[in-house]
């Protein structure tokens, strides 16, 4: 007696594991989908929190320093370098010691009013949404313009950071032999060489030359670059002294093709995710390093605006004391910068990590 056969179709099978039917896997199956690497990356980058919150922060300083000056509708009536004059009532305060009847030292503070030409050290109002500075400009709109400057250094120097690393870089760690050797030892004086001293003394040979506000900025961002480009040529050198003993690249030994495709077309775009992540987590030092310049009267002057030039204004007693409208939203804003692309780049490299949970 033959048996009866039956096709039996996949919604109708039973699996015995888990007790779901075939109609359930197919229906798996089918909104399951494949992601790219890239789409893998932003996954992961935009489900830690951090990194949500330092691309705000991000957001905000461009939407502040760029788009500000356009939508803000002072802007054309004080400008970034404009001083508010009329006649004035400015007030500021003496102190002296007296002594006591009981020989104590007392401590006295007057307010002294006196008239000027000239509206600095405005209090916050309407006109002024962050009073004016000792120059008698307005505070709000130059950190807009100080935004400006600080953010277009931070970006133009790790660019050019980067290029001089990866060029340097990449011979170094391709060639090897007396080629690396000589570009690992200028990389070693670089590190060694006291960066402070030196910039002191090319801040006196830039004002003995009498350098305008606009040429200053370019001279800082060579000035820095200079000084910067030695680390991400060690770690490019690093990346590709590894890559180049993988299979492809002896592929493109047999294959014929030129030195400097096989490093520009084959070995750095596979060093480009960690590039990305130093550049990020390097604009937050950038800009932290201009700042620190034009604080110590090296980088950016005025008439121009930065933000390290207008926390310079607290080496004052007196602004430091009483006038903390002028230089404390300028220190906010630095360590808003900081932190914003510290935190971006700290998401991209758990991201772009291999090894992380997908």
């Amino acid at each position: 007696m033959e048996k009866e056969k039956y096709n039996v179709t996949p919604e109708a099978e039973v699996v015995e594991n888990n007790g779901s039917t075939g109609a359930e896997i197919v229906e798996e199956q089918q909104t399951y989908k494949e992601m790219s690497p890239f789409q893998l990356i932003l996954r992961r980058f935009f489900r830690s929190k951090l990194s949500i919150v330092g691309l705000v922060m991000i957001v905000f300083l461009f939407i502040f320093s760029f788009l500000g000056p356009v939508i803000y509708t002072r802007v054309n009536e004080w400008g970034e370098a404009t001083v508010d004059r009329g006649e004035f009532v400015e007030q500021h305060f003496d102190e002296y010691k007296i002594i006591g009847d009981n020989g104590e030292e007392i401590i006295i503070t007057e307010v002294v009013e006196t008239t000027d030409t000239i509206n600095k050290y405005a209090p916050i109002s309407s006109s002024h949404p962050l009073g004016t500075d000792e120059k008698g400009m307005d505070v709000f709109i130059r950190l807009m313009y100080g935004g400006r400057i600080s953010l277009t250094i931070g970006f133009i120097v790790v660019i050019l950071e980067t290029l001089l690393g990866i060029l340097l870089g990449g011979i170094a760690g391709y060639f090897g032999r007396w080629v690396d050797q000589l570009i690992m030892r200028i990389v070693d004086i670089f590190n060694c060489i006291p960066t402070l001293p030196i910039l002191l003394i090319a801040s006196a040979v830039i004002d003995s030359w009498q350098v305008e506000a606009d040429q200053r900025i370019y001279i800082l961002m060579v000035i820095i670059t200079i000084f910067g480009w030695s680390g991400t040529a060690r770690l490019v050198r690093g990346q590709i002294l590894s890559l180049r003993e993988q299979e492809y690249i002896t592929a493109t030994e047999v294959m014929g093709l030129p030195t400097w495709r096989k490093i520009f077309k084959h070995l750095i775009p596979n060093v480009m995710p960690q590039l990305i992540v130093s550049m990020t987590l390097g604009l937050g030092s950038v800009i932290l390093y201009e700042s620190t310049l034009s604080y110590l009267g090296l980088g950016v002057q005025l008439p121009k605006a930065a933000w390290g030039t207008m926390i310079a204004g607290a080496n004052n007693p007196d602004v430091l004391n009483y006038h903390l409208n002028m230089w404390l939203p300028a220190g906010v804003l630095i360590v808003i910068a900081v932190l914003g692309f510290n935190f971006v780049g700290d998401g991209l490299r758990d991201a772009m990590d291999p090894k992380a949970k997908k």
